[in-house]
């Protein structure tokens, strides 16, 4: 496609509820948006989507397409790419960005592929140059660069966005927006990949991307009998427990919802401990908007400590038992 208009953004659901990637992409979607004159419009797919078409309305969105059909209820990524093909083919948008999450890493790359355009894939920022051509920001060598990825001749220009990286807008209530709808023409007969039930897993512990508090371990943490401390520390403070790679290579952490860092979660807590974090780029990439960073680490010219807002030069073995028997104390 050589021609494009208006920023469009995927908006993921489950279970009837927008994600919180999708409204994150509202919020860099109109900051884009403003740049080229443009409108923020958000494509949905699901199934009795009204609640959610407003919603969207109140976080930004301009325009929202809306596909509602009972094949759309749980994602399908045949039915989805096939349905995502046939709108931009007909509505030509010029940017169209999507989550990086399992849904939209799947998803992106079928519809670049069905529509012959790029993707810049797992952006930690977007800005769009002096023509108006969407630049992708994707870190490099370890977060050492940072790249511009630019798709200047095919549209949509696409890319996936890294969930935790963008603020979401503020709610304004009874702010709508206009409403296309789509007319789904797909057959279970026509789709090829049938799905037959959905599970849930029950959460044991808080995310660590929307916890107010994290304690995360690192390497120097020496062995899984000593990470017992770091879980002790997080449980004391009512926070998460966070973790770098090399926790969750030796098997310390899980590696899928607990590593921080450019290729982990990001987090934004009020208080994030580090112990035995040494301070790698790609895991401070995670951990920039924290508000309150506190670092206990023996090398005292880690280079956490450079992002710390507390350092403590020291073996943590020594702090962090007493830390957690006053905050026992204190909170009974």
């Amino acid at each position: 496609m050589k021609e494009g208009k208006g920023v469009w953004v995927f908006i993921e659901q489950r279970g009837g509820k927008v994600s919180e990637v999708g409204l994150e992409l509202l919020g860099i979607g109109r900051e884009l948006a403003g740049k080229v004159n443009e409108k923020l419009e958000a494509v949905l797919f699901g199934y009795q989507t009204g609640s959610m078409v407003d919603e969207l309305g109140a976080y930004g969105a301009d325009t929202v397409y809306v596909a509602d059909d009972p094949l759309l209820e749980v994602y399908n990524s045949d039915a989805y790419a096939v349905l995502m093909q046939e709108l931009i083919e007909q509505y030509k948008p010029g940017m169209m960005i999507v989550g990086a999450s399992n849904i939209g890493s799947d998803l992106a790359p079928r519809v670049a592929a069905k529509v012959n355009t790029g993707l810049s894939a797992h952006c930690i920022g977007f800005d769009v140059d002096e023509h108006g051509k969407l630049l992708g920001k994707v870190p490099g060598f370890g977060g050492a660069v940072m790249a511009d990825i630019i798709c200047p001749e095919d549209y949509p220009q696409m890319a996936t966005a890294r969930p935790g990286f963008f603020q979401k807008l503020e709610r304004v209530e009874g702010r709508k927006a206009d409403v296309v709808k789509v007319e789904v023409k797909l057959r279970q007969e026509d789709i090829n990949i049938k799905v037959l039930g959905t599970s849930k897993e029950e959460l044991t512990a808080r995310p660590v991307e929307s916890a107010d508090v994290v304690v995360a371990g690192g390497f120097g943490i020496g062995g899984e009998e000593n990470w017992k401390l770091v879980e002790e520390l997080a449980d004391a403070l009512n926070g998460s427990v966070g973790a770098t790679r090399p926790p969750c290579d030796e098997g310390w952490a899980d590696l899928e919802s607990q590593m921080i860092g450019q290729s982990g979660k990001t987090v934004r807590p009020s208080l994030y401990i580090g112990l035995g974090v040494s301070g790698a780029v790609h895991h401070l990439v995670g951990i920039q908007d924290s508000k309150v960073i506190v670092a206990i680490n023996k090398d005292s010219k880690a280079p956490i400590f450079e992002a710390a807002d507390y350092g403590i030069a020291a073996d943590f073995r020594q702090i962090v038992p007493s830390l957690i028997e006053e905050l026992k104390s204190i909170t009974g």
